[in-house]
């Protein structure tokens, strides 16, 4: 979507400052805010596009403030009670309302590498599926300013690339993340031009390579 989430290629937010030596989690409840992510998501109650837009749903005053864990903390807590796996009271004291089912069977630690670890990703060979352009072909990525969730970055609108391979068919990011269905169409290794992108002040050896679907592409 629009707004303070699409951050690719905007200014004014200074360098990225790299930390030697970076511990994985700088608190425990980072790990614990990870496991609690990929163990709950194990009931497969959403998909990774519908996650990706509850970030894209806090705030953006709030979502500029948070730390990358607490994106995902807030983002858990919204796809549970959307999924009906708790409710707003539950959250709010931290007990369970009276009577409430209990969701069986329980995620064992032994599960979680075959179920938690593993997103289930949809074969991406389909040949009933048509591939719309070709690798070696010209196109623009469509100018478009969609209100939902989007894997087209701003920065790439109304740019023109060139395609470098075609990676078979996934579902569609946009349709996926709010329950309109998969859509499943092509993604394509896009290649531009980082003069393209960003201007002649940039250097004419850079490239940037972006995977991108049927539907964000036009021909140029």
């Amino acid at each position: 979507m629009n707004g303070a989430h699409d951050m690719g290629g905007m200014h004014g937010f200074g360098p990225v400052e790299v930390e030697k030596d970076e511990p994985v989690f700088h608190e425990e409840w980072e790990a614990r805010t990870y496991a609690m992510n990929r163990a709950i998501g194990a009931w497969r109650k959403w998909t990774i596009d519908a996650s990706r837009y509850e970030i894209e749903l806090i705030p953006p005053a709030e979502y500029l403030r948070m730390s990358y864990y607490e994106k995902w903390f807030v983002r858990l807590l919204g796809r549970l009670v959307k999924a009906g796996l708790v409710t707003p009271a539950e959250l709010e004291t931290g007990q369970p309302t009276p009577g409430s089912a209990k969701l069986t069977p329980p995620l064992r630690a032994g599960q979680v590498p075959g179920i938690a670890l593993n997103r289930e990703i949809p074969a991406h060979e389909d040949p009933e599926i048509r591939p719309l352009f070709e690798a070696g072909q010209r196109v623009r990525a469509r100018d478009i300013n969609p209100l939902g969730h989007t894997r087209l970055p701003r920065y790439a609108r109304g740019r023109v690339g060139t395609i470098d391979r075609d990676h078979g068919v996934y579902n569609f990011p946009d349709t996926n993340a709010d329950g309109r269905g998969p859509k499943r169409q092509h993604v394509y290794a896009v290649r531009f031009a980082a003069r393209e992108l960003w201007g002649p002040s940039a250097s004419p050896h850079d490239f940037v390579y972006l995977d991108l679907w049927d539907d964000y592409l036009e021909r140029a």
